[in-house]
């Protein structure tokens, strides 16, 4: 599993193709402007990992007990979203959701891998999408080449101890949370011109919704990590 900092994830990006005119940051607080004022805006993506929580475990099941099988594709589907098949491969699947919705789309080169997962899956089913993942050798090999970076063993979010990568994002005026484990992407609501992934709403909506349901669940503190995808600055 790749770890959720900025340089491993970095490197995968630009191993896929992705521009270097974007970059993942270190988000080191949700609420201090001071702190979020080093990362360039608008943020395209917010890429999570949090541990799956009994609150948030339930909150889940009950979310999904109801939906049918995920059914999108095409050209006028609002965001591309894979379910996930490979094992421990939850980051690189955030990262990917990440990459290719919204407009981080503008900044995938062309003739890149990236470049040809995202025009391989636009038409593709919910299964066969998956099944052209699993056996995407440039992914795979992109993948490998950052699954030992970085320091993931100290990590006490580690996907090996329930943490889940969660990538939200902004596409067509609406705020997405996308993770290859649930039954489909989920529209969170809708966010203005002038508001980003790391706009008060967006938070609202995304990470502190979770953050809330855990804490009125009464878990304990929540350790986790995010990054976000903005501009090189």
């Amino acid at each position: 599993m790749a770890e959720n900092n900025p340089d491993v994830m970095n490197q995968l990006a630009t191993k896929l193709g992705l521009s270097s005119d974007l970059q993942f940051y270190d988000v080191y607080s949700l609420d201090v402007p001071e702190l979020l004022a080093d990362i360039p805006r608008p943020a395209l993506a917010l890429l999570v990992i949090i541990p799956l929580t009994p609150a948030w475990d339930r909150s889940r099941k009950a979310e999904d007990a109801d939906k049918e099988p995920y059914t999108g594709s095409g050209p006028d589907e609002p965001v591309i979203w894979f379910k996930q098949t490979i094992g421990d491969a939850c980051g690189s699947i955030g990262l990917l959701h990440s990459v290719i919705n919204g407009p981080a789309v503008d900044f995938i080169k062309r003739d890149s891998d990236l470049a040809a997962i995202r025009s391989l899956a636009i038409p593709l089913d919910m299964t066969k999408r998956a099944e052209m993942l699993y056996n995407s050798e440039p992914f795979e090999l992109a993948h490998k080449s950052v699954e030992q970076a970085g320091d993931s063993a100290a990590d006490p979010t580690d996907e090996r101890e329930g943490g889940h990568f969660v990538s939200f994002v902004k596409s067509g005026g609406k705020f997405w949370e996308l993770e290859g484990s649930r039954m489909g992407p989920l529209e969170r609501g809708s966010l203005a011109d002038d508001e980003d992934v790391l706009s008060p709403r967006a938070l609202d909506m995304g990470i502190k919704r979770i953050i809330k349901l855990n804490a009125e669940g009464g878990g304990e503190d929540l350790r986790f990590s995010c990054i976000a995808l903005a501009r090189r600055s």
